[in-house]
């Protein structure tokens, strides 16, 4: 009995470095950079072209219309090999419901979080070094009312992508990736004035490690790992419990009730 347990870790290690686990890891660092370059290149533009950005509704409303986008393409592009999770969080969430493994789950993280550095580099070193946008609080709110919204929209976010990917819905096909897209947007809609709209701890780390200010920063991990856990558990256990279901060792999801 002693040795079960190394033995078992040993194995779930074993699979997640082998050839398909590695592609998944490639491109969740393709997707993710895709949406960071996308989301914080929106804001950085909308800083450009807007005198007083952070005041203005249009501003608002470009950020979100471009994470909508953003994220339904990168989810759609590594939804077939990867998952699709674009996000530390729903890796967070989906090991905790043992949808992964917490060896192939590190392993996205570093993807993701590699994926959020190298896209704000880019767009800091393309732009001739403008300053990259930070995700951060209103002043007149505290770190844990951010942090109970970030939470809320996390959850809401991660319950769609569970929603989007469960094969009880039908061959959704294009339908699910747009859906989450339309969840991410909301949200930003929702929350960009008052704490960011991130949803993302990737996307949150990467401009604030380029960007130089990590003020804040653990209101953008803290509320979106809880908001995601939840979501999942509440989705695979009480609301559309699945009557079997299987892990899957690639880090796709499972069998029946996964994400995307």
């Amino acid at each position: 009995m002693r040795g079960m347990a190394p033995t078992a870790l040993a194995s779930r290690f074993g699979e997640s470095v082998t050839a398909n686990a590695f592609r998944s890891y490639l491109a969740e660092f393709i997707s993710t950079f895709f949406y960071v370059l996308a989301v914080v290149g929106s804001a950085m533009s909308s800083r450009k072209m807007l005198p007083d950005a952070a005041t203005e509704p249009s501003s608002l409303v470009l950020v979100a219309m471009c994470n909508a986008l953003a994220l339904a393409t990168a989810v759609y592009i590594s939804a077939s090999i990867s998952g699709g999770h674009v996000n530390p969080a729903v890796t967070f969430g989906k090991a905790v419901g043992g949808h992964i493994s917490v060896p192939t789950a590190l392993f996205y993280w570093i993807a993701q979080m590699l994926a959020a550095v190298m896209a704000s580099v880019l767009l800091k070193a393309a732009t001739a070094g403008q300053a990259v946008p930070t995700f951060r609080i209103a002043g007149e709110m505290t770190g844990f009312g951010a942090s109970m919204l970030e939470a809320f929209l996390t959850f809401a976010l991660v319950y769609t992508i569970y929603a989007a990917g469960d094969p009880r819905h039908g061959q959704l096909g294009a339908i699910g990736p747009i859906m989450i897209g339309f969840a991410a947007g909301a949200g930003v809609l929702a929350s960009g004035p008052f704490s960011g709209g991130s949803m993302n701890p990737a996307c949150s780390f990467g401009s604030a490690l380029v960007g130089g200010s990590f003020k804040n920063q653990a209101v953008y991990w803290i509320g979106p790992l809880i908001g995601a856990a939840v979501a999942g558990l509440l989705y695979d256990n009480l609301a559309f419990a699945a009557p079997a279901a299987t892990a899957d060792p690639s880090g796709r999801g499972m069998s029946a009730g996964s994400g995307v």
